[in-house]
């Protein structure tokens, strides 16, 4: 009899033990399986970053030959020998872009989020990064670029009607949305020499400058990030 209730107990423990294996086998691989899967995000995310780190690149770089214009410009009207000749402003004018905003690739993010790999991650700066860079800096970004957008507006505006421009588009040319190729202009001397167009360059100067800041912010939280994935991947 006590044989009979010793075999069943280690049938019994045999049983258990095995659904236990089972059940612990089963969860190591569904954990391989998540943290394959959050990897393999990262590397898509990665890969977003540094086409991210390009367009700001460009951006910035935009920015600066901008305010490298307007510099020009504005020495020209300090000058009293206005040694710029009037096609040279007139394309300085055409070239100064202060318009272009950042729009940031959040798909990769959004899905790790939305499926739980977000979680996964076991770098704490990783984390922190990203939540920083989708969240606070995107919306700062956004609010930025609409404040530009409607000052950009005026900017295009008013010195397109008091020099009568006119000019040429090739879409495929320029880094984003082409370039523009001046074709006519009636030069307006008074309004060159005004107050109001000094101090129109000189608003387009400061949010140049404005912008060019937040951007590199961005730029050093991207490729930080860039090296904290590939730590995550290791």
């Amino acid at each position: 009899m006590k044989k009979t209730i010793w075999n069943h107990f280690i049938q019994g423990f045999v049983i258990f033990s095995s659904v236990l294996l089972s059940l612990y086998l089963g969860n190591l691989n569904n954990n391989s399986t998540e943290t394959s899967k959050k990897n393999n995000y990262i590397k898509d995310l990665s890969l977003s970053l540094q086409e991210d780190i390009s367009q700001l690149q460009s951006l910035i770089n935009i920015l600066n030959e901008s305010e490298n214009l307007i510099v020009e410009i504005q020495n020209d009207l300090d000058n009293v020998n206005f040694n710029l000749n009037e096609d040279k402003i007139i394309n300085n004018i055409l070239n100064i872009e202060v318009g272009f905003s950042f729009f940031p690739q959040d798909g990769v993010y959004n899905q790790m989020i939305s499926t739980g790999s977000f979680e996964l991650i076991t770098n704490e700066d990783l984390k922190k990064n990203l939540l920083e860079m989708y969240n606070h800096q995107m919306a700062r970004n956004y609010a930025t670029s609409l404040e530009i957008d409607n000052f950009n507006l005026t900017f295009r505006a008013i010195p397109y009607d008091q020099f009568r421009i006119r000019f040429d588009y090739n879409l495929l040319d320029g880094d984003f949305y082409g370039k523009r190729k001046l074709t006519s202009y009636n030069f307006n001397d008074s309004y060159y020499k005004s107050n109001s167009f000094y101090g129109l360059l000189s608003q387009a100067k400061l949010y140049a400058n404005m912008y060019k800041r937040q951007l590199s912010d961005i730029l050093v939280s991207y490729e930080e990030t860039v090296l904290l994935c590939r730590q995550e991947v290791m």
